[in-house]
């Protein structure tokens, strides 16, 4: 968690509240950590990350959306920004396919 914190102070985003959501509480059996947010404006940020050493390709954008929209339901709120770390490389067209969907993407 620290070294989500710390780089997206990097980037100038600071949160107040940040809660981790398990992934066995949405019914997810992917190894990714969720976090729900709440910035200094107070509004609220969905947080992936994603430590894996495979590739991300154009069928894990659609999971990712499915996993997204499972926290939504669980929270009861849509989020303003869905933030994704990465640490596995990615392909070009699920990074165009992720920015279209309206994710924001930190490698």
């Amino acid at each position: 968690m620290q070294t989500v914190v710390d780089s997206l102070r990097e980037n100038g985003c600071l949160y107040k509240k940040m809660i981790e959501i398990k992934p066995s509480q949405l019914g997810v059996r992917n190894k990714i950590k969720i976090y729900h947010a709440t910035d200094t404006r107070g509004y609220f940020s969905a947080i992936f990350a994603v430590s894996q050493k495979s590739r991300l390709l154009m069928k894990d954008v659609s999971k990712f959306e499915e996993i997204y929209h499972k926290f939504v339901i669980f929270s009861d709120h849509n989020f303003k920004y869905k933030i994704l770390f990465l640490d596995a490389p990615l392909c070009s067209k699920a990074r165009e396919a992720f920015m279209s969907c309206g994710w924001s993407i930190q490698d």
